[in-house]
């Protein structure tokens, strides 16, 4: 039985006013005698800080050349600041700053107030010396300038070096845009679907052509094999959901439920269960076995597009046309988590295979974040300013994105920086405009790429191996901000 509430007493609204007035004048009155007033500037403090920032700075400099001792010495004798061509560098400061005219002196750099021309003879030989900076003796300004300030350095972190990656096969073969690949868990070969209906399978070592496989009537979006058993699964415009088994090359399961094209399949790695979204802005997970489906994942406003999973919650994740990403808690089929982050549509997600983050790619910009919590990390350096509709990210950290208009761009997951930018090369008999990459996918290894292109070609990519850090360095510059939305 739940125990008797007690009636708490009611809170004075003013109090918490009230005590903090009184708070800030105990402060005052411990703190601050002269209310009121700023406190009279300290001009020793002052002093001691300007000495130490040049000596910071500058204290590395010795003086190497014999003109500049003989002109410090010059300037030291008389106190004045020499005139003429010299290439000492001549920093304002307060007239009693002796202490940093001494440092300054021993570094082969004079500092001290700019002297006000007394006659015509000093007005010339003020006008040939180019290495005095004039200042008046009273501006504080001109104390906290760029050339005193210590420099922080980015706490960005520098890119790993990747060897850049090369097109080394083209198959031809299929009839349509190829719209989908997947690869076999035993890395010997992959599939691909295609608007032509058709779904082939080839071999990964030759790039030949093993099997083809018909039964949709409309272009296959989405493919997936599994690692349990013998099954591949496709998905297509056309509303289907099909199973095939690769022992008898046949369908021997569909799965009934979308009420409009199937865009994106995923499945899940430790459970027997499939996941598919579509243009019904519905997710919809299945039961491989009885072709049941277990629930129907609905919040998303607009087609998605984009699907992953992971045996551990979140195990579901969605990107949509409506611009946002949910997390889907799986025992109850409710969003857990709904990302609002990007602008535009999000066409393509990947999940780092060994790291708990995943990217998210969108027109304007290339986001990644956190797992399981959802928070943002940060943007990629680097706009590809296309629509992106694939992604694809190895062990190694190299993240491979596809555009609309056939650009690949190659980023280092850890920093985000870009560090190649491919465009690929439509076959013969195409137009300059179905260069458009639609599926990008890795091998089980990491070290091979194969991209699904609208010329009707899949490519497939490895790194360049004659590739050094001496031949191809990194060209890297670190953020100034780092955008925190």
């Amino acid at each position: 039985m739940p125990g008797p509430t007690m009636e708490l007493e009611p809170v004075e609204p003013q109090s918490l006013k009230k005590l903090s007035l009184k708070s800030l004048k105990r402060s005052l009155d411990l703190f601050s005698p002269i209310h009121g007033r700023l406190p009279p500037p300290d001009l020793e403090s002052k002093r001691i800080r300007m000495s130490h920032k040049i000596n910071v700075e500058y204290g590395g400099i010795k003086s190497t050349g014999q003109p500049a001792r003989q002109v410090n010495s010059t300037a030291t004798d008389h106190g004045t600041q020499p005139s003429g061509s010299s290439n000492v560098l001549a920093l304002p400061g307060p007239e009693d700053s002796r202490d940093s005219q001494k440092v300054g002196a021993q570094n082969a750099l004079a500092v001290g107030p700019s002297l006000q021309p007394k006659g015509p003879n000093n007005v010339g030989a003020a006008g040939k010396n180019t290495a005095v900076i004039p200042s008046s003796a009273s501006s504080e300004r001109n104390f906290s300038t760029s050339a005193i300030m210590e420099r922080i350095p980015s706490r960005w972190p520098r890119p790993v070096w990747h060897a850049p990656w090369k097109c080394y096969r083209v198959i031809s073969g299929h009839l349509g845009w190829v719209r989908s690949v997947a690869f076999d868990p035993s890395n010997t070969w992959f599939c691909t679907g295609s608007a032509d209906r058709t779904i082939k399978i080839w071999d990964v070592a030759k790039g030949t052509l093993k099997l083809t496989l018909t039964g949709h009537i409309e272009q296959v979006r989405g493919l997936a094999v599994s690692n349990k058993h013998t099954y591949m699964f496709s998905a297509g415009d056309d509303k289907q959901v099909k199973c095939w088994d690769l022992e008898q090359n046949k369908v021997i399961r569909s799965y009934h439920g979308h009420l409009s094209g199937v865009y994106c399949l995923g499945l899940h790695p430790t459970i027997d269960i499939l996941f598919t979204g579509g243009r019904d802005s519905v997710c919809r997970v299945w039961d491989i076995r009885t072709k049941m489906q277990i629930f129907a994942l609905s919040g998303h406003d607009k087609t998605v597009c984009s699907v992953f999973t992971r045996p551990t919650d979140p195990q579901v994740v969605t990107g949509s046309h409506d611009s946002t990403i949910k997390f889907w808690d799986l025992r109850y089929g409710k969003t857990m988590l709904t990302l609002t982050h990007h602008k535009k549509s999000v066409r393509a997600m990947a999940l780092h295979p060994t790291e708990d983050c995943f990217a998210s790619a969108s027109a304007e910009n290339i986001k990644k974040f956190n797992l399981p919590k959802g928070e943002f990390l940060h943007n990629m350096l680097s706009q590809q300013k296309t629509i992106i509709n694939a992604m694809a990210v190895n062990e190694d950290g190299v993240l491979a994105t596809g555009g609309d208009n056939g650009s690949m761009w190659f980023w280092d997951w850890k920093s985000g920086h870009n560090f190649q930018q491919s465009q690929t090369i439509v076959q013969p008999g195409s137009l300059d405009s179905e260069a458009g990459i639609y599926a990008l996918c890795y091998d089980v290894t990491g070290s091979r790429l194969v991209s699904c292109e609208a010329d009707k070609t899949i490519k497939m990519w490895k790194e360049d191996e004659n590739a050094t850090p001496e031949t191809h360095p990194v060209n890297f510059k670190p953020p100034k901000d780092i955008r925190r939305f």
